[in-house]
């Protein structure tokens, strides 16, 4: 499910500032990451399941390894845990808890008013 109207997509921060940010909101990143993408998530486990909100993000210039580089954000996305396949995102066939997807939407708006003063 992706959660819209956050103002986080498309918006462009230095990864070193993206990281202590989204770390003080509980997502991490946690080797998520290769040379071009970085995942940071958020886990949940509540009585109906394991969710994970997920904000994706890459870099069209630069290495992320290196730790310089700058992330352009996409749109966050709300996910439920499925063993041992992974994640589903599919919002026609999952039912989210509202009260998840409020917190899900109150981290995302502290995230982005955060963020907003770092934008490049």
């Amino acid at each position: 499910m992706y959660i819209t109207g956050t103002q986080l997509k498309d918006m462009k921060v230095d990864l070193r500032t993206l990281d202590e940010i989204m770390r003080k909101h509980d997502l991490l990143c946690e080797g998520q990451w290769d040379y071009e993408r970085v995942t940071f998530d958020k886990k949940y486990v509540i009585k109906e399941g394991t969710y994970y909100l997920r904000v994706f993000g890459y870099t069209p210039d630069g290495d992320i390894g290196t730790g310089q580089a700058e992330i352009i954000l996409k749109e966050p996305v709300l996910g439920k845990y499925y063993y041992p396949h992974g994640v589903e995102y599919d919002e026609n066939e999952e039912v989210f808890p509202q009260s998840l997807v409020k917190d899900c939407e109150a981290t995302l708006k502290k995230v982005y008013d955060e963020l907003k003063e770092h934008a490049l």
